[in-house]
């Protein structure tokens, strides 16, 4: 069973998807991190084109107006140059109450969500995987006792057969024998496919191919060991209740990022531009002084710099966003309900787990009784049979109790198994069930 479930930690495609999404989380945190980071442009322009100006007011909508700068001339003319600008500018939010960090905080709080979602998946297939296990270990186990029962049915049908042609029996016992042996076919035929169904179960939630699996007989035949030491009762470590808990932190932390966008934004910038012209510094009086030279527009002449603070507030913003804190606030306590039905949920699964047990427990003591009591009546009336004094209809009886206390006995070792993960399901350790082995 371990080399199971490690198979299928890493062969499912849902196990391998989490754990990508939980990857994905943390670099998106990293980069929220890195948003903090002023930021810093470089830019360069070349140009080649017209400097006629004209007074009168201008708005370029969605930035597609042409940045044309010159004197106004009395006319149209089409003298143009080249130029050039050279950029560096830095623009940085350096203060919004709070805003960057709670950012990076509900960043954070995503990627241990993601992260624990992985945790809780795992966990869950892993008891999905045991459980598969132990339900193929039966069907196999059942299966057996069905070919067992073939035999037996078989030889009943040897000895009726040599009876009714001798004429001890009536005819009509071979036929029923025949009937017997025929529906004891039919019954493993059935638990064949069911057998397969279990072991397609399995394969699937290992993530390998459909194949023929051996399995450890230790689950059909002894019972966990230390099973008076009662399991952690359920608490806030189990991985199922971490990852709801993880999607509160979440929204808590979301509804206090909401809360920042309150408050106004300080922001801080520094430019330095340098350009380039083939226009001259005449050209206002002398028209002529200009140049096609690319490579006096492309040489820089001219520097400014700028420095300044800035502060931008939308008053009308907590206005609207207070809305979606009530909303985000809402959420909260539905996860938060949530968390509290998967509580109760998995401490109803603790005591059903115990009760189990204890029943499981019970059957597994009682099945050997039953066998016994089973197998001693079936023998006394095969060699009544044979001997005259009983009949095939009683004979068939006792076989079909030996047939079921068989099969109580082959699934009452699997059941305190089963009972037992159940209860590491419930408690969130599947140590409790690895341990027993």
């Amino acid at each position: 069973m371990p080399d199971a479930v490690k198979t299928a930690k890493e062969n499912y495609g849902s196990i391998k998807a989490k754990a990508k999404y939980a990857a994905a989380s943390k670099a998106a945190a990293d980069y929220t991190r890195s948003e903090y980071l002023p930021n810093l442009n470089l830019s360069a322009q070349w140009d080649y084109g017209t400097v006629n100006g004209q007074i009168g007011p201008a708005y370029g909508f969605g930035g597609l107006g042409v940045a044309s700068s010159g004197l106004p001339s009395a006319s149209q003319n089409w003298r143009a140059a080249f130029g050039a600008i050279y950029l560096t500018n830095v623009n940085w939010d350096f203060f919004a109450f709070g805003r960057v960090k709670q950012k990076i905080k509900t960043s954070e709080s995503i990627a241990v969500r993601d992260e624990k979602d992985l945790e809780q998946e795992i966990f869950q297939h892993t008891i999905k995987v045991s459980a598969a296990y132990l339900n193929l270990l039966v069907a196999q186990k059942l299966r057996a006792s069905l070919e067992k029962n073939l035999e037996r049915a078989q030889a009943i049908g040897l000895v009726v057969t040599t009876r009714a042609r001798t004429g001890l029996v009536p005819g009509v016992d071979s036929s029923l024998a025949n009937a017997e042996i025929s529906n004891a076919r039919i019954a493993i035929t059935r638990a064949l496919d069911f057998e397969q169904e279990r072991s397609n179960q399995l394969s699937v939630l290992m993530g390998v191919a459909p194949e023929t699996l051996t399995l450890d007989s230790l689950f059909v035949t002894s019972i966990p060991v230390g099973l008076q030491t009662p399991a952690g009762q359920v608490n806030d470590t189990h991985p199922t209740l971490q990852y709801y808990k993880s999607r509160i932190r979440v929204s808590e932390q979301q509804r206090q990022y909401l809360k920042t966008f309150y408050y106004p934004t300080f922001s801080m910038v520094g430019v330095f531009q340098t350009r380039g012209s083939g226009f001259g510094s005449a050209y206002a009086a002398n028209p002529t002084d200009y140049t096609h030279s690319i490579l006096t527009g492309f040489n820089p002449v001219r520097s400014n710099f700028l420095f300044g603070l800035g502060v931008t507030w939308n008053l009308t913003q907590p206005l609207r966003y207070a809305h979606q804190v009530k909303s985000q606030d809402l959420i909260s306590r539905a996860l938060l309900d949530e968390y509290q039905l998967a509580a109760q949920q998995l401490d109803a699964q603790a005591v059903l787990a115990e009760t189990k047990i204890k029943n499981a427990l019970d059957n597994y003591r009682e099945a050997p009784l039953q066998v016994k009591a089973a197998s001693d009546a079936y023998l006394q009336k095969t060699v009544m049979y044979r001997n005259g004094l009983a009949n095939l209809v009683d004979l068939n009886q006792t076989l079909y109790a030996l047939i079921r206390a068989e099969t109580d006995r082959d699934i009452a070792n699997n059941n305190v198994w089963q009972a037992l993960l159940l209860k590491a399901a419930a408690s969130g350790d599947y140590s409790v069930f690895e341990n027993a082995f």
